[in-house]
This record gives C-alpha cells, structure tokens and sequence, in this order.
C-alpha cells in the first residue's frame, strides 16, 4: 500500500496513466493518460482505491493524511483554473464521481455543481451573466447532493420540478425560467430540512468531504453489491473518487453533453454512435430522463465541435486499441472530454469488433480471442421474432439492445424478482430504470423503457447483460402504483403477455413465437482461430439427435454425456419403465425389458448417426427407480387404473422403494448390480445399434460410462457383464467395432482410489456436480435455502454449482488425474458436469490437463473460446 492517496491530472501536470487503474480505478487512470494524449480534459485529482479500502477497514474512517492531500491537490487546482473554491468571484466548482477498476455503469455515485451556496450562486451569476445557467446548476445540486449524500428519495425532487412544469404548463426542463427555479430551489431546501431535520449544508469543505465519503459508501450500496456478483467483480477493489473542476452543457444552445461510442455497440459496425443533448448536464442522458438527440446531429448542430470530437475519438481508439465509450461536454463550443473506457458491447458486437481489429492490423489474433467475453457469447444465439407470424405492433422505440423476448408485464424491479422465483418469465416496464432497478432487470426477459436513449441506464446495463431491450417509446406512459401502463391506446396491465425486439424497438401484444438467430461470418471466422489455438476439445451433454445435431453444428468433438434416462420420460415410455419397477418377478421385469430393448437400440442409432466419426459417451441409468414412479395419491390412483393393478398395491410398493438419502442410495452402478438385466438391456442396444451403422459405413465410437462408482469391485463387476454382451453381439454382426468402458468419478472415495479404478477403466469423466454435492455435503435441491445468503453476504465467493470449487472439489480432480494417469498411461480424461461451461472452471481444467469438457449445446461456443483464452492466457505467462 502506498502512503500517497491522491494523484493531480490535466494542465501539464498530470501524476498518472492508464496501467494505473488498480490504484486510480478506471476512470481515473483513463482521465489522466487523455492528459497525457494532450486532449482537453478538465483538470482535477483522484483519491486512490487505497483511500477507499483503508475507509472500510477502519469502519467508515478517513486516512489521517487524506485530508491535507485533498486540501494541496486544490490548491493546485485553485491555481491552474484561476478560480477559488467557495470564492465570492470566481467560484470553483467541481463534480464528485467514483470510479471501480472495473466498469460499474450506474452503479456508483456521483454529485455535479459541488461548491455552490447563496454566495457563490451570485457570483456565478454575475461572472457568466446566465442567470438562470446559475440557478439551474443550483437545483441540479441540491437534488444531486440530497438524494446521493444525504440519502433522500429522487422522487420527492422529481415531483417538485414535476409540480412546477405543470402549473407553467412546460414539457421540458429547459423551459423553467429563473423565477420558476428559485421556486424549485425553495421547496428542494425545505424538502431536505423536513427530511433530515437540518437545513441544507452551504459550506463548500464540508460538502466535498460529505460527498468523497457517500462516493465512496455506494461501493457497498445493494446495486452496486448486486452487480459485482453478477459480474464476479470482488468486493475488496473499492473504488477511487474522481474531484473535477466543472465544465457546464447547460450554459445555453452553444452547449451540450453527450455520451458516445466509437463503433456500434449493439452491432460491432464500424460507425460512430453516440447521442447528445443540448443545453444539458452529463446526467440527462445517461438516466434517461429526457430522449437525446443521435450524435450525426452534431455535424449540423455544431460543426466545428463535431469534427474536433471525431479527431479525438479516432485518437483514443488507435491509442487503446479497443472500441471506447467517451463521454463529453461542450461549454460555449469548446469540447472538453470527462471519460474514456473500454466500451461495454454485446457478444455480437464484441466478436465483429475484434474480428475487424485483426483485419484493421490494430490487435494480435490472439488477442481478439481475449477480447470477447466468453461468459456472453450464448448472446448471440437470442431468439428473434418470426417474421412470418402476424402481430400487434402496440408501439416502436429504440432498438437499444438486441434479440427478442416473451414475458409477462411486472412494474417493478420487486415484482421481477418475486415471479421470477415462481420461474415466470417477466418483461420489466419502466418510465426509466435507475441503478436501484439491477435486481429486477437481472432477471427479466427484457426491459422496456419509456424515457432514455441507445445510451440509457436501461440500455447499457441490457447490453451488458445480454437482455432485449427497448427504450425511448414516448408514447407510454407507466403508472406503477396502478400496476398499469398506456401505450397508444392499449392498456397494458401486470401480468399481461408481451414481447418486445430489441433490435426493431418494435412492442408487440400477446407472446409472439421466436426464432433462432444465424450464425454470422465473423463468428465463424473467429472460431476457425479458437480452434487452432484451444488445448482442450469440447463435448457436449446431448440425450437426442436434435441436442446432439445443435452441438456438432455449434463446433462439439463429440458428446461427453448422454444421459440415458431422459429417454424413458416419453409417454409410452415411462409406462413400460413403470412396469418393469413394479415387476415382482424377475420374469415380468425381463418381458418389459424385451420391449424396452428395440426404442433404446433405436434412439441410439439416431445418436450415432448424428455424431458419425466422434466419440458418443452414453451413462447407464443412474437414478433411483422411485423417480420414474408417480407421488401423489391421484397420480398413484390414475396409474393403477392405466396399468390395471389395485391402487392400495401399487401405493404398498412405491412406500417400499422410498429412501431417507436417495441421491446416496439405491442409484448408479449399484441398480446395475443389483438389477442386472436394466444394464445388460442398455449395453445390448447400444451395441446393436453401433454394430448396425458399422455395417453401412459410418464410424462409430461409443463409450460406456458406468455412473456412481466408489469402489473398484463395483466397476469390476459391471464391466465383465458389459464386455461378455459386448462381445457376443460384435461376433454375431461380424464387424469390427472399438469401444470404451469407463466411469464417471463423482464420489470423493473414488478419486482418493482413482489409481485402483484407472486399472480396470478406458476413461474418467468427471461429474463434478455430484462431486461438488458428496465433497461439500451440498444438496443442490436444499441448498438454495441457504446458498443466496451465503453469496450476498460473502461467506462464499461464487457459488460452487456455477464454478467449479477449486480448492476442494478441485484438489480431488487433481488427485484423481495424478493418480489415474499413474496407473494408465493411455487413461482419457474429461469433465461431463455443468461446470464444462463455465469459463473460470475451463481455466482451471485446462491447467490441470484434461482431455476435453462437456457442456449443454448451447454452452459449446463459450467452452470453445475458453478453452482458447486458457491456451493463450498459458502461452502468454
């Protein structure tokens, strides 16, 4: 830790850069190297992450040094401006804004226009001759300053400025004169007296040091621990505070604020995109209050402005070799840039960006496989609308964030997640969002706003997360506490169906069926480098030939799991199934299993055929029988009429099956032991069907995993019947067929033996979801009643079904590859547990070495581009 807390950028006497963003976070170091590029950046300081990290430590308390660093750095200040802070001429004023190492759009703090009181109000007055600039900047602060530092609801200040703008009959709030805005400023102070009990603070010390401690306290505000967890972003980081001279977009028509990005964000197209607005501050157009204008209309707006902005922002995409998102004011047609920082962007965008930057000579092949966030590539696989079906177009908006999404309408970010928990699928409908809205649009379908632009809060954080999202639809009009919305004349009410394209802007009524999107050429030529570049081959979990048709499509050297039981839950199917359970003799079970015998060969055939010439790993059933049986007494009775056997029967033998622990019962290899002829059915149509396709030409490379394994003799026992059948129906065909028999290593006992059962097996696959539940004494059924609050409140760090344990579960696959490639050489191993697609679990396998991971379909992509970022990563320490 370093004893200087605070760093000086702008006007040639600039302290940081850009490799500095752990210590001066994001925005801080990018402010500074702007300095440095010689761009026009209002000069200021920054309070380091340090500051920020000792604050919490110390239970809320300011570094003794801080202080006297803050009051040199303004000093500094005072004296490159030519202004004084608090100063009854020339009054100094700033902004306060915070700023993460990582990007944390929204989710923080900031205070405009700090330092005004009656005093400097009348100078800023007198020295600009804009009386009501003056007075607007002083309202902006009051309710800026009230709501973020002294912890007041923003409503209460909307709904004053909302009350004035309707008695003058105004639409805007640039229509407020200054009479209306002293009447503003009047009620904001006696809303804060009522509020808190003490008249608003007019020093302007006092004020910074209130506003540097609410900075950095929304670290830890529920949005911003909300949206770290979403995006795995540790708590420890904290964040630096930004205090910066003021520039003002609200000094008249020959000013303007704005927000930009260098290419498209939601397409990647090589454009600039952007939106401003007159006569505003910065925070108009990112909370979406007003809709802005799009940024080509700058070129006519102001021209010579517009051609110095697109000189700096081609400047600083050349410098960071990345697409950035910049914000800027202009005060009286003089550009000043306020930030620059990698631009957040759809996995669309993110892939043509990086592909364009190789082809542009900007960035290494390499690193554009770096540059695309594996965690967001299954974007690109979002619905869209059928075009071919017919739909009510209620309202279009703008298109801020693409795909499509069906849902019900909820008004609130609390109703989002109440029905979300009920696994109802909601569309989220708000005038605008604000940062406090995070929980609810994370588990939306997609967001629909009707204030804000392509740049909104709404629209950055739906991009971010992947999510559909339309803003900017004027036409309608929410009233939340009324669990309504107008929209052209349509009543929208809670829990009415809709559907929103977040690529048109288009509304329609009703659930309107989806398609699935095409895979584009820059996709396509983006993996054709991940693939030369990956270690680890990816496989994917697939029980039917549409799954196992989607994985080869999306890239799969094979499939890692085909789980065997999905294939008994047909209708016609399970009756069988049912039968065979509830078979009190061995002869009734084995006629069941003779009919069972030609759809499990059948499927199996559609598989191999589907997966010609890769490796096709199938599990043996491995449930407990008891789940394939019905629960309730109606469901007990309505199956005892189907199958013809008295219910008070069929009731007497389902009790006798129940388990206390069934997860750690009567399942796996030990129903294959004990029930023989299931297994030697299921290793006989898997054969037969190999054996058939052989005989027409294919290649076929099936792989016999045994599921539960503890002990060596268990596998010993299975493997001998599976060999003997194997055997027997490949001499029958008479045809050459390889196949492999192994087993999943699910159970701690059995990676502590690995060495014993790598004897005896072809291949480990490891079922680390089973593994993370039997070495964490985690079930994942119950665990949800618990688990939430051991992430929220950091017990844990990330939950242990989403990625993988590495220090326990870890340690155990560690073992188990050491000792299993010890005592066979030629040993394949794998992971066939949900964790195959987690991008920091393929990190860490691809470190220890496995042959390949195995994921849903739709997760193939983002393991292929994994499993190259962990080769290139490797490579490149």
């Amino acid at each position: 830790m370093t004893s200087k807390y605070v760093y000086f950028f702008g006007a040639d006497q600039t302290e940081g850069k850009a490799e500095m963003r752990e210590l001066l976070g994001g925005k801080g170091a990018n402010l500074a190297e702007m300095a440095n590029l010689g761009i026009n950046v209002p000069p200021g300081f920054t309070i380091t992450t340090e500051a920020c990290t000792y604050y919490f430590k110390k239970k809320k308390k300011l570094p003794p040094a801080l202080w006297n660093e803050v009051l040199d750095n303004l000093k500094t200040l005072e004296k490159v401006m030519g202004k004084e802070f608090g100063g009854k001429e020339e009054p100094l004023l700033v902004s306060v804004r915070s700023g993460s190492r990582a990007s944390m759009p929204g989710m923080m703090d900031t205070v405009l226009n700090l330092g005004l009181n009656p005093d400097t109000l009348k100078a800023l007055s007198g020295k600009t001759g804009n009386g009501r600039f003056a007075y607007d900047c002083y309202r902006r602060f009051i309710a800026m300053f009230g709501n973020v530092v002294l912890g007041i609801d923003g409503e209460y200040f909307e709904a004053i400025l909302h009350r004035r703008k309707t008695k003058q009959k105004f639409e805007f709030d640039t229509e407020l004169g200054v009479g209306d805005l002293k009447m503003v400023i009047k009620d904001f102070k006696a809303l804060v007296k009522r509020k808190t009990g003490k008249p608003f603070p007019d020093k302007p010390m006092d004020q910074l040091k209130l506003a540097v401690e609410a900075v950095f306290n929304s670290w830890n505000t529920d949005r911003a621990i909300t949206y770290r967890r979403l995006n795995r972003i540790p708590d420890d980081w904290g964040t630096a505070v930004n205090v910066q001279s003021m520039v003002f977009g609200n000094m008249g028509p020959s000013s303007a604020t704005g927000v930009a990005f260098t290419r498209n964000p939601a397409t990647g197209e090589k454009k600039f995109y952007g939106e401003y607005m007159i006569n505003a501050q910065g925070e108009d157009v990112v909370a979406g209050i007003r809709t802005p204008s799009p940024i080509d209309q700058l070129e006519k707006d102001m021209p010579e402005v517009y051609e110095t902005l697109t000189s700096v922002y081609k400047k600083l995409e050349s410098h960071y070799k990345d697409m950035q998102d910049i914000e800027f004011t202009v005060q009286e047609n003089q550009l000043y840039m306020l930030q620059t920082r990698a631009g957040k962007r759809t996995a669309a965008a993110a892939i043509r960006v990086a592909v364009d930057m190789v082809n542009e000579g900007l960035i290494s092949k390499q690193e554009a496989i770096l540059r695309v966030p594996a965690t967001q590539v299954d974007q690109i696989f979002h619905p869209m609308v059928d075009p071919g079906v017919k739909k009510k177009i209620l309202g279009k908006g703008l298109g801020a964030s693409p795909g499509a999404a069906t849902g019900r309408v909820v008004f609130t970010p609390e109703r989002a997640m109440e029905l979300s928990k009920k696994k109802e699928r909601v569309i989220l409908v708000r005038m605008e969002t604000s940062p406090e809205d995070i929980h609810g649009m994370s588990v939306a379908q997609g967001i629909l706003t009707a204030k804000g632009g392509m740049t909104s809060h709404a629209a950055v954080v739906a991009r971010a997360m992947g999510k559909p999202c339309v803003s900017g639809l004027g036409e309608l009009q929410v009233e939340p506490r009324k669990k309504k919305a107008l929209l052209n004349g349509a009543v929208l009410k809670e829990l009415d169906p809709l559907t929103l394209d977040g690529s048109t802007g288009q509304v329609m009524l009703g659930q309107i069926p989806l398609t699935q999107p095409r895979v584009t050429s820059y996709f396509r030529q983006l993996m054709g480098w991940v693939d030369k570049m990956r270690g680890l081959n990816v496989r994917a979990n697939a029980d039917t030939p549409h799954d196992a048709l989607v994985a080869r499509e999306f890239g799969a050297q094979g499939i890692g799991l085909c789980r065997t039981e999905h294939m008994f839950f047909d209708e016609e199917r399970i009756l069988l199934v049912r039968k065979m359970i509830i078979a009190d003799k061995e002869k009734a079970r084995e006629e069941v299993i003779k009919k069972l015998l030609p759809i499990q060969r059948s499927d199996f055939v559609q598989i191999f055929k589907v997966m010609d010439g890769l490796p096709v790993t199938i599990r043996l059933l491995d449930p407990p029988l008891h789940e394939f049986l019905p629960g309730s007494p109606a469901e007990i009775k309505a199956m005892a009429k189907q199958m013809r056997i008295p219910a008070t029967k069929l009731t007497k033998k389902i009790d006798s099956m129940k388990e206390q622990n069934p997860m750690l019962g009567l399942r796996g290899c030990r129903l294959g032991i004990v029930f023989p002829e299931i297994y030697q059915m299921q290793v006989r149509a898997i054969i037969e069907a190999a054996c058939k396709l052989v005989k027409k030409g294919s290649k076929v490379m099936p792989e016999i995993m045994i599921p539960l394994v503890n002990h060596v003799n268990e596998f010993r026992v299975v493997r001998e019947s599976i060999d003997a059948i194997a055997e027997e129906v490949i001499s029958k065909s008479g045809v050459k067929l390889d196949y492999k028999v192994g087993t999943m290593i699910e159970l701690p006992r059995a990676a502590v033996t690995a060495d014993e059962i790598a004897q005896e097996a072809d291949f480990f696959s490891f079922g680390t979801n089973d593994l993370t539940q039997t070495t964490l004494g985690l079930s994942r059924d119950d665990a949800g009643t618990f688990l939430s609050y051991y992430l929220e409140n950091g017990v844990l760090a990330v939950d242990p079904f989403v990625s993988v344990d590495q220090k326990g579960v870890g340690s155990l696959v560690a073992l188990a590859i050491e000792k299993g490639r010890a005592a066979n050489k030629k040993l394949h191993l794998g992971v066939c547990g949900e964790h195959g697609g987690d991008p920091a679990s393929i990190e860490f396998f691809h470190q220890l070495g496995l042959d390949y991971v195995s994921c849903s379909p739709y997760r193939v992509p983002t393991a292929l581009l994994s499993a190259a970022q962990a080769a290139v990563q490797t490579h490149a320490s």
